[in-house]
């Protein structure tokens, strides 16, 4: 059951003030009583006035976080089971797939709804700074929430900020499915926009410096994009691999998680 079946539906069943249900009722209302006809001559009346808008594209305070038993993790999506029996279907982007605990432990994501005509998607993060650069990237034309996650997942919310605040076109074309004029379109409209996001750390990213960052050049003089290399090395240092402090051992391990693929 994912958040559809439980979440918003105020325009199903809501009662007005005389405590009457909306919704169809039959011609006979509720009571079984005659439905009254408009005046003789007069105008039928619109209901409601001006045509209702639908949900916005994204709106955080609909579901805004999931805790309970991390039932599932597999690809980009966990399933979070609540006390209540509720479970839900979140996608999440890479950096945070790997900092979640083991299966069967309590989790809390804070999350973001996003409603489109094709479907109801909850995506989560495990801090609201996370968040609040999914709904910048969100707010740029042509960038939907596939793309965000994208971004997200290839570059880590700080490296991503630091692309866009200093106009880095190679590194967010590097990203899957971003070719250069969405690249330009997120730094011109973001650059003054992600400052919050650029000092921020993240687990795992290869962007930490250190040996990480000698194996990320390493891995992009080999042939990979920077995007590749990164999301590799975060893998690697996601495991065991942190323990490892020599560069050449963590190009070792992420060559192998690459020919992986």
């Amino acid at each position: 059951m994912g958040p559809r079946d439980r979440a918003v539906s105020a325009g199903d069943g809501e009662e007005d003030r005389g405590g009457r249900r909306g919704g169809s009722q039959g011609a006979g209302g509720r009571h079984g009583g005659a439905v009254a006809a408009p005046p003789s001559g007069a105008a039928p009346r619109r209901r409601g006035g001006r045509r209702r808008r639908g949900p916005d594209l994204h709106h955080p305070r609909v579901i805004a976080s999931v805790a309970g038993r991390l039932a599932t993790k597999s690809g980009d999506r966990v399933v979070i089971e609540t006390a209540g029996g509720v479970a839900y279907e979140v996608v999440v982007p890479l950096g945070v797939m790997e900092r979640l605990p083991a299966a069967g432990e309590r989790v809390t994501l804070v999350t973001e709804l996003v409603v489109r005509e094709d479907g109801w998607s909850l995506f989560g993060f495990l801090e609201g700074a996370e968040r609040r650069f999914f709904q910048r990237l969100l707010g740029v034309s042509g960038v939907g929430p596939k793309l965000a996650i994208a971004v997200l997942s290839a570059l880590g919310g700080p490296r991503a900020a630091r692309a866009i605040k200093g106009r880095d076109i190679a590194t967010l074309s590097s990203v899957s499915g971003i070719g250069r004029k969405t690249a330009e379109r997120l730094a011109l409209e973001l650059a003054d926009k992600v400052g919050e996001f650029v000092g921020e750390s993240e687990p795992g990213a290869a962007a930490t410096g250190g040996p990480a960052a000698g194996a990320l050049r390493a891995l992009e003089q080999l042939g990979y994009s920077t995007a590749e290399a990164d999301k590799a090395l975060r893998r690697a240092l996601a495991g065991d691999g942190a323990k490892v402090l020599d560069a050449e051992a963590l190009v070792r391990r992420a060559l192998q998680l690459l020919t992986e693929r």
